[in-house]
């Protein structure tokens, strides 16, 4: 069984997918971009806020799920350009404090909207 989990408070999908899906266990949340939820408009205001407006996105949908992100067993981090891994790296370990999750950051040639960064989890949902 599986339940599907949507907020406000994080980007409607721009696509034929659900912000996350819970089942035996897990919350799979797809990828999140530098949409302002209250806008619909992309943060283009450099990488940093960016990076943050993603993680703020992931936390409204793990907010809806009932969790945090001690949670985030692993993590997808997408970039357009790997010279910005540093300043994302600030922003998303600021969201950690202990038991960090496991992770990859890859660089891809375009992400949707044209954004610099996307980031994507699983967690443990009791």
């Amino acid at each position: 069984m599986k339940t599907i989990i949507n907020t406000s408070n994080a980007p409607a999908p721009i696509g034929p997918y659900s912000q996350a899906v819970a089942a035996n266990g897990l919350l799979f949340v797809s990828g999140q971009v530098p949409i302002n939820p209250k806008t619909g408009e992309i943060v283009t205001t450099g990488i940093a806020d960016e990076a943050k407006m993603v993680m703020e996105n992931l936390k409204a949908i793990l907010d809806e799920a009932g969790i945090g992100f001690d949670s985030i067993i692993k993590t997808n981090i997408f970039l357009t350009d790997m010279q910005t891994f540093s300043q994302v790296n600030d922003v998303y370990g600021s969201y950690f404090t202990a038991d960090f999750p496991a992770r990859e950051t890859v660089q891809v040639s375009a992400l949707p909207k044209g954004v610099n960064v996307e980031i994507s989890v699983i967690a443990l949902k009791p």
